[in-house]
């Protein structure tokens, strides 16, 4: 894409089912039209993630590589930015390299690709980053196993408590005995018994 030309869309897939039926539609352009925004505000080979006006609680997640090729990834701001970018440079290489998308560079607005299927499958996917990038699975186990520990140590932490409290009461107990003891020798001393 030459800075003067607009971006041309040649696929797209989306899943708008968090939003009511009558305003897919309206997101789905909305979502068209900004991603052509930012695609051509962006310089070859970068990345960048803005915030959706209108949709303060989405991101669009931007990568145009040397060659034009870009792509947008929009979702909500909990989904990490990391394998936001790497699905898409994943994708792109993939666009890229088959065979039945060759002449992508010399697409014009009546050219697009229309569904390509990997698009779709990927969408699918990425609902769940977790299910497909290793690093935040090993983040979400070192995560389930960090409150595995926390559990364990107030288990130990209440143990000790309970413990502690053990030993006073019978610290307690034994001085109470000691003075039952004394208690008792005086009592019985001054009685004789003939």
């Amino acid at each position: 894409m030459r800075d003067t030309e607009e971006p041309v869309s040649l696929c797209e897939a989306s899943d708008l089912s968090s939003f009511g039926f009558f305003q897919r539609s309206t997101a789905q352009q909305l979502l068209s039209a900004f991603g052509k925004i930012v695609v051509k505000r962006i310089a070859p080979g970068q990345r960048m993630t803005v915030e959706v006006d209108g949709l303060a609680e989405y991101q669009v997640h931007t990568y145009v590589r040397s060659d034009g090729l870009a792509g947008t990834f929009t979702a909500d701001k909990e989904y990490p930015a990391r394998v936001a970018f790497a699905k898409l440079s994943e994708l792109l290489d993939a666009f890229c390299q088959d065979p039945n998308l060759r002449g992508w560079e010399a697409a014009t607005r009546n050219d697009a690709f229309g569904g390509w299927p990997p698009l779709s499958a990927a969408l699918t996917e990425c609902q769940d980053p977790g299910s497909f990038d290793k690093i935040l699975k090993i983040q979400k186990d070192l995560d389930s196993t960090q409150q595995v520990l926390h559990s364990t140590i107030d288990n130990i932490l209440e143990r000790g408590e309970k413990l502690d409290d053990l030993v006073a009461r019978s610290d307690e107990l034994s001085a109470t005995s000691k003075q039952f003891y004394k208690q008792a020798r005086k009592t019985n001393s001054c009685c004789t018994i003939s």
